[in-house]
């Protein structure tokens, strides 16, 4: 007795690369629309330096702290956009060189910290400095 045999399908190794196509157009896609746009930038090559606190144990120093949502407070009391130009104003009057700090939450719009530093100079602050907080802290 002959046994036959079965002819067994034979297994096809090929990829099927649509899929692989279409995600290539939709990346190309975006790259053709987002391209023009990196373009029109503006370049700034910001200065470097290490900082370190000067310490002034002989001067208090007024600080003005911008929350996230963007409210003010002057040396940590709650204050409106007007109350900040007049306490700053009479306190500066009262004590002409102190030195005047912001301290802004880094979530807050930077509008608002140069809204305080407009304040300020008005109020006859004659330089604001900025606070931040060192890689060590």
């Amino acid at each position: 007795m002959k046994r036959h045999r079965r002819a067994r399908p034979r297994l096809l190794s090929q990829i099927n690369v649509v899929p692989y196509v279409d995600v290539m157009l939709v990346l190309l896609v975006i790259f053709m629309i987002t391209a023009p746009i990196l373009k029109r930038g503006v370049k700034v090559r910001l200065p470097q330096a290490s900082a370190h606190a000067i310490p002034n144990p002989h001067r208090a120093v007024l600080i003005v702290t911008v929350d996230a949502s963007g409210r003010y407070f002057l040396d940590g009391h709650l204050v409106t956009p007007a109350q900040l130009g007049r306490r700053t104003s009479r306190l500066l009057r009262l004590r002409p060189h102190t030195p005047v700090l912001i301290r802004g939450d880094r979530a807050v719009p930077y509008q608002d910290v140069v809204r305080a530093m407009v304040l300020l100079q008005q109020a006859g602050a004659p330089s604001v400095g900025l606070m931040t907080k060192t890689h060590g802290s």
